[in-house]
């Protein structure tokens, strides 16, 4: 993994720089402001400081058998990290990471259970974990900026293996506890194992774990207008998830605070309420809203809208079993002109059941290419399902919802957010 910071007079600016070195790929996990200093700060602008990350896609280089064993760590090189480097793991205790977790199948046993509360209670850790995750940025940015020859000196002062292992198997506990799919748990250890040495300290191995889950979550990516006007978007997703009220709060952010021309639609004809709820959105915007009962009329409605920027298209929510109204909404979908820059968005309830999901996302990813919106974040306190999710489709995180009021309650995906939450944060 390659890790780099980049500054610009705004955040879009030290993002493009930090995409056009590291590719799309590219992934943010800090953003902060740069104040000038000095006797001239007053005539001084401040400057936006993005640190970025991206995975390597070359395997990595063996180590040579003739470097030490105890050659020291290098997670925290201000440049070129491979996290997931295949060099032989040298562990001065028997146990691996892998044979802790041998035993855990499909729950978290108790006795693993009462050390996680031991460790938690043990008074001997300096910090707890909430407290190290609000301090994980700064100790990561602190050991990006410092030179290599100095890094050694610097590091935090070790740790015993027994009580890496503890804080892991807590760290596991929590994720499972968060309703994270224990395959996707698995990974992230396997992939924290490879970097684990005896001696690393428990602040090292929760910022890999750290890193690692920012980069599996990747770049949110927000509705953006550009191409042709206007641009199409449509909202689909099984019933009750929240597509109608989402709609609304989209449409209020691109025409009341970015000054945009929207049109909404509906193409939901089998619930005469949530026309009516869209159309009293729509009152209150001043935005047109009409009814769609076909392609072919979706369509001679958009030729008459070339005045708009943006175009939000309500569809029915039904059933992902049943085939009749999928059907339907796909070949609504599929028949817009392809001139027309067109973007589907799958509307997902962060409090709908893990197996629920996986059925909804079997049947939408075989019809549609989607990026994912999370409603009722404000319902539910695990939050897992949106990790499993974002792995199982690979398709990108866009919004996230919290609250029925519009149109505050929403925001573009906060990725550092949302792990912290994972981890155990607040």
């Amino acid at each position: 993994m390659t890790i780099k910071k980049f500054q610009g007079k705004t955040e879009e600016e030290a993002t493009a720089k930090a995409v056009e070195e590291l590719g799309i790929g590219a992934v943010i996990m800090n953003v902060k402001e740069i104040k000038p200093k000095g006797l001239l700060r007053f005539f001084k602008e401040s400057s936006v400081e993005v640190t970025a990350a991206v995975e390597e896609t070359e395997p990595a280089q063996k180590i040579k058998t003739t470097e030490p064993a105890s050659a020291p760590s290098s997670i925290f090189k201000p440049a070129n990290i491979n996290v997931a480097a295949d060099e032989p793991i040298s562990i001065s205790r028997p146990e691996t990471v892998k044979e802790v977790f041998a035993s855990v199948e499909n729950t978290w046993s108790s006795s693993v259970a009462k050390e996680q509360e031991e460790y938690r209670k043990d008074p001997s850790v300096e910090n707890n974990l909430e407290e190290k995750l609000e301090n994980l940025q700064s100790l990561l940015e602190k050991k990006l900026a410092q030179p290599g020859d100095s890094q050694k000196e610097e590091l935090p002062k070790e740790a015993p293996m027994d009580e890496n292992l503890k804080f892991i198997k807590m760290i596991y506990g929590i994720l499972l506890e968060n309703e994270v799919d224990e395959k996707y748990v698995n990974q992230i250890m396997d992939e924290v194992e490879k970097v684990m040495k005896s001696g690393i300290s428990v602040d090292h191995v929760l910022s890999s774990i750290y890193q690692k889950m920012i980069l599996k979550f990747g770049q949110p990516q927000p509705l953006e207008l550009k191409g042709r006007k206007p641009k199409v978007v449509f909202f689909i997703g099984p019933t009750g998830v929240g597509k109608t009220t989402t709609i609304a709060k989209v449409a209020s952010r691109f025409k009341v605070e970015k000054g945009k021309k929207v049109a909404m639609y509906t193409a939901d004809t089998y619930r005469i309420a949530a026309a009516e709820q869209l159309r009293t959105y729509a009152n209150i915007l001043n935005t047109p809203l009409d009814i769609i009962y076909s392609p072919e009329e979706l369509n001679e409605q958009l030729a008459k809208s070339e005045e708009f920027d943006l175009v939000l298209i309500d569809t029915a929510g039904f059933s992902h079993k049943n085939e009749d109204q999928r059907n339907e909404t796909k070949e609504l979908i599929d028949k817009v002109p392809a001139e027309y820059d067109k973007e589907v968005f799958l509307v997902l309830s962060a409090t709908t059941k893990y197996k629920d999901l996986l059925e909804i996302a079997d049947i939408y990813k075989d019809n549609f290419k989607f990026k994912i919106i999370f409603t009722k974040l404000d319902e539910t306190s695990c939050l897992g399902n949106i990790l499993n999710m974002k792995l199982y489709t690979g398709a990108d995180l866009s919004y996230t919802t919290y609250g029925q009021n519009v149109p505050e309650d929403i925001e573009v995906f906060n990725t550092q957010k949302v792990v912290k939450l994972l981890l155990g944060g607040k």
